[in-house]
């Protein structure tokens, strides 16, 4: 084993392939969609003869996920040679720190999303103590947040991962 090497183990070969990368984008898409068909369906389900309360979702239900949303495709949009950039690679005009900043305010848009789901369902459900067929309307809320943010870092791993056929130029 080479002394430069951080880990025992190495990165299974099959993690660089074309076919790797596309059933992470797959992966991530469907997790994504999965997201937001457990708040419709909750919000279905908020509306339907079954829910015996007063409680339905509302558009303040949905904010959280929006806020989700709008950080994944903040995180998703910036690739990951642009963080660690010199000052000589782009035109020496600042982009690494640009890129942090922006990929800082994606994470906090991200997290903002997943506490306000939580703040929802603590405050919406849990303090009025409902029971649980309207419970599962918080629920659904953090669960569809918590999915974004899984398909958020399957994303990120997926688009950022070596291809096969790319090739990297050192000085």
């Amino acid at each position: 084993m080479s002394e430069e090497r951080l880990w025992k183990f190495r990165k299974p070969e099959w993690m660089n392939s074309s076919m790797a990368r596309s059933a992470g984008v797959y992966a991530a898409g469907a997790l994504f969609s999965l997201s937001f068909f457990t708040l419709l369906d909750a919000a279905v389900f908020s509306h339907s003869a079954l829910n015996g309360s007063d409680v339905h979702i509302t558009f303040i239900d949905w904010l959280p996920l929006i806020f989700s949303s709008l950080g994944m495709l903040i995180i998703n949009s910036i690739e990951k040679t642009r963080l660690s950039a010199d000052s000589f690679s782009y035109s020496g005009s600042g982009v690494a720190w640009k890129a942090r900043v922006v990929l800082f305010l994606g994470f906090a848009s991200l997290a903002g999303g997943m506490a306000g789901g939580v703040t929802v369902l603590v405050l919406k459900y849990v303090v009025t103590e409902t029971v649980w067929p309207t419970l599962y309307m918080g629920v659904a809320n953090v669960l569809a947040n918590g999915l974004v943010m899984l398909s958020s870092v399957v994303l990120w791993i997926s688009q950022n991962m070596e291809d096969e056929y790319a090739y990297n130029l050192a000085l």
